[in-house]
């Protein structure tokens, strides 16, 4: 079946195809990329004018055609350069997933300036280092994040504009509705851009010490949208190609032929919900669905109601969306996909979004900051096939493995090693990190610092995050393989693995464990049920049951060291 697939990525990514890729100079490095990208974002913006009526960005009970957004956006982007922003200048934004938000990035990118992605859940101390380090010419605040702001150590001049709230503003602060009540442009003022001019400043998760701010750049965003556009495309074709040659009885059930609706309930200040899910649906002309905050009883009625076609999420989203009391009782045919990314999605939760989409598909991506969103994808029969695997890397990414020392692997099935990516969507690196950036990047080979096998086919298995393993008497425990099978007992509503100082070993594998509601389990019988899957090494030596859900960081990742400083002091 596979090579169906692998047939089809050849002719998509073949000389003629809009998907044609070729590979160029850029910043000295020789590096992968589509021939026919455009050159920037602000051109994918205009691009976008055609959509006219079509529903844009709803938010809550709130909607805004694309006409409408992009009168906003010609509004800011006017007042932006009125007021000194210019090409190479930065503008923060700190708010929730508000349309706004939106609009800002839009008009940001637009004039050349760089949005900055601030974080929704810092505080003062942490607004106060990224907007030190990022020394953004105009701040976009909410009504939370300007009293946050009106409390940060330093004493900044930052003028403001004011999102929703009634707040008093700094000195020189404007309120957003009265740079709305501009008249419009009717134009975008003219920008000269280059396509490795920074688009985008998205702020690492930082889980110790303060975060590295990623320079991404229009030809890396650009290129990000084509290739989850190509790689759809991709597994399509494959499937077509399957049942062609008998090899397939017939293509599964395609969904409701319904306009591109996207659920947004990842934080736009990260790569995912913005690169991966933004970008791609605003391309097409589909809608964005936007929430106030999580909540999955709130999501599953804005499914129903504005037949979202798809869900892109951590995992930990999707599970809780499936085991809701509400996901028999509401209407959720329209979906065509349930996507899972930003940490590893467990083989059992394919298995549930495969068998509750009666038209739908489990899709996952693999991706990073750094990599201006994903690195791989796999969805369809594919992901079913091999549902272990996040998928090949996209068609503008080389991939190798290579050791701690940096020594390039042989590419084996059954050699594991970390993982790294070489092509145009690499960062430039991370601003005012010069020694960070040749740490990480070298030669245009990006290390991604996550554990990884490649088998025959060129699916990529992320085994773990080199710094997420356990070494326990001189043998490796990968904690999301450990999660992987805690994940199969019914009574687990989530489970976090990380390692834990013994004396003895070195390091032992321990867990944390919240239930199911109704649910128990004793830990002899949760050790039980582990060790007809693992071996007995790899089974946790302490357990911890807690009674609320374990922290996560603003996109939904566990904080696994906040957790174990909690649970052991450390």
């Amino acid at each position: 079946m596979i090579k169906h697939y692998i047939a089809a990525r050849q002719e998509i990514e073949g000389p003629g195809s809009p998907f044609a890729v070729t590979t160029i100079e850029v910043r000295g490095q020789q590096l992968k990329t589509f021939a026919a990208a455009p050159p920037n974002m602000r051109v994918v913006w205009e691009m976008t004018a055609v959509h006219g009526d079509k529903k844009y960005i709803v938010y809550e009970d709130e909607s805004y055609t694309y006409n409408e957004v992009h009168a906003q956006v010609r509004k800011l982007a006017q007042y932006l350069v009125d007021n000194g922003v210019k090409r190479g200048d930065r503008v923060a934004i700190s708010t929730r997933n508000y349309p706004e938000w939106v609009v800002t990035y839009w008009a940001t990118v637009s004039i050349g300036a760089a949005s900055v992605g601030m974080n929704a859940w810092w505080t003062p101390v942490e607004m106060d280092y990224a907007l030190g380090d990022s020394e953004p010419k105009v701040l976009i605040v909410d009504d939370e994040r300007l009293e946050r702001y009106q409390q940060v150590p330093t004493k900044r001049d930052i003028p403001v504009i004011s999102v929703r709230s009634e707040r008093d503003l700094p000195a020189g602060g404007v309120r957003w509705t009265d740079v709305m009540a501009k008249a419009d442009p009717g134009a975008l003022p003219p920008a000269d851009i280059d396509p490795d001019d920074d688009a985008t400043i998205f702020y690492t998760s930082g889980t110790t010490g303060f975060p590295k701010g990623a320079q991404l750049h229009h030809r890396g965003s650009v290129i990000n949208v084509m290739n989850i556009a190509s790689m759809t495309a991709a597994a399509s074709a494959g499937i077509a190609k399957a049942v062609a040659a008998g090899d397939l009885a017939a293509a599964p059930p395609a969904p409701p032929a319904l306009p591109p609706v996207f659920m947004a309930p990842t934080p736009l200040f990260h790569v995912t919900a913005c690169n991966c899910i933004l970008h791609p649906a605003t391309l097409v002309g589909g809608t964005v669905v936007l929430m106030y905050k999580w909540d999955p009883g709130r999501a599953l009625e804005l499914i129903e109601r504005e037949k979202c076609t798809n869900f892109s999420g951590v995992p930990t989203m999707g599970r809780e969306l499936l085991m809701h009391p509400d996901w028999k009782k509401r209407d959720t045919s329209s979906l065509a996909a349930i996507s899972g990314g930003g940490a590893a999605v467990q083989p059992d939760l394919v298995e549930k979004i495969d068998k509750e989409l009666e038209t739908g598909t489990p899709t996952t991506g693999y991706g990073m900051t750094e990599t201006h969103g994903i690195i791989t994808a796999n969805t369809s029969l594919w992901y079913t096939t091999k549902p272990s695997s996040c998928g090949p890397a996209v068609p503008t990414l080389e991939t190798k493995l290579v050791d701690e020392e940096g020594r390039e692997l042989p590419r084996d099935p059954n050699i594991t090693g970390i993982l790294c990516v070489k092509g145009a969507v690499v960062i430039k690196g991370y601003l005012n990190r010069a020694e960070a950036t040749a740490e990480s990047i070298k030669d245009g080979w990006l290390n991604t610092g996550d554990i990884a096998r490649i088998d025959q086919d060129g699916f990529i298995y992320i085994v773990d995050r080199a710094k997420d393993m356990v070494i326990r008497g001189g043998e490796n425990v990968y904690c999301s393989e450990v999660e992987a099978v805690i994940y199969r007992h019914d009574a687990i509503a989530e489970a976090a693995v990380f390692g834990i100082p013994d004396e003895r070993l070195g390091e032992e594998v321990a867990a944390c464990i919240v239930l199911q509601p109704g649910k128990s389990v004793s830990e002899d019988d949760l050790r039980a049920f582990l060790a007809q899957s693992l071996a007995k090494h790899k089974i946790p030596a302490r357990f911890w049951f807690r009674g609320e859900p374990i922290p996560r960081n603003a996109s939904g990742k566990f904080l696994k060291r906040e957790l174990r400083k909690e649970l052991i002091g450390e």
